[in-house]
């Protein structure tokens, strides 16, 4: 890994980051041009409007809420790794692997798979435990 150059990890990182914000616009999806007064998405009091949603949309918004909170275990993982001089192509692989596994994990939630849902989420967990013990010595 060069200073002054972005890993693929570092991507990873930008791309986990950017992942609840991308729940959060999949939850509104569609609702913008629609009145509140109507049951459109309602900019002035955004988290209770998230709140009311039911079907796919409150599951965006669970997913959303998830995505938030493994992202400092990820964030942490990886800049701990990478400071303790693990293998740079292998936390790359694994933070890739991780952002997969998210990206699949949300779709999951999204279209109610729950069984399944949870066994990516527990393979994306032991993805970032790799990660982090990837710098172990």
């Amino acid at each position: 890994m060069n200073a002054g150059h972005f890993a693929l990890a570092h991507w990873c990182v930008l791309i986990a980051s950017l992942l609840p914000i991308a729940c959060a616009g999949l939850a509104k999806w569609g609702m913008f041009t629609v009145s509140p007064r109507k049951g459109g998405y309602d900019n002035s009091n955004p988290r209770a409007w998230l709140a009311s949603q039911t079907d796919w949309r409150a599951r965006a918004n669970a997913a959303q809420a998830n995505s938030f909170e493994g992202l400092p275990f990820f964030i942490g993982a990886v800049a701990l790794a990478l400071q303790l001089g693990a293998d740079p192509a292998r936390v790359d692989t694994l933070a890739f692997s991780y952002v997969v596994l998210r990206v699949a994990y949300i779709g999951l939630y999204v279209m109610d798979k729950a069984a399944l849902r949870s066994l990516v989420f527990t393979a994306a967990l032991a993805v970032n435990v790799a990660i982090l013990f990837s710098g172990y010595r």
